[in-house]
C-alpha cells in the first residue's frame, strides 16, 4: 500500500467515521475531504461524540500550546519524534 492509499484508508470503526455530528470537527472533516486533504483520523472520534471528547481537545491544547519553557514548535517536534518511534504516521 502506498502513502496515498494510507491517507484515504477507512478507520477500524466505520460506524464512527460515517456518523459525524454537525458542527465542530464534523464540519472540518467535510471541508478537508472536499479539498482532498489529509486530516487526523482522531477527528472522527471528536466529531462522533463531541461532548465526550471536548476535555481531551482542551487538554491537548493546554499541553501543546500552554505556558511552558519549551516552544510549541519544539513540543511538536518531540511529539513527531515519539510518534515515529512508535511507527505512527503523524
Amino acid at each position: 500500500m502506498d502513502q496515498k492509499d494510507k491517507k484515504t484508508e477507512a478507520m477500524f470503526l466505520p460506524g464512527v467515521e460515517d456518523n459525524p455530528q454537525a458542527g465542530g470537527r464534523g464540519d472540518l472533516i467535510r471541508q478537508m475531504r472536499d479539498a482532498g486533504k489529509e486530516y487526523p483520523k482522531i477527528w472522527h472520534m471528536f466529531a462522533f461524540l463531541p461532548e465526550a471528547t471536548a476535555h481531551l481537545g482542551a487538554f491537548t491544547q493546554a499541553i501543546m500550546r500552554g505556558d511552558c519553557p519549551l516552544s510549541p514548535g519544539l513540543r511538536e517536534l518531540i511529539a513527531a519524534f515519539t510518534s515515529a518511534g512508535n511507527h505512527c504516521l503523524f
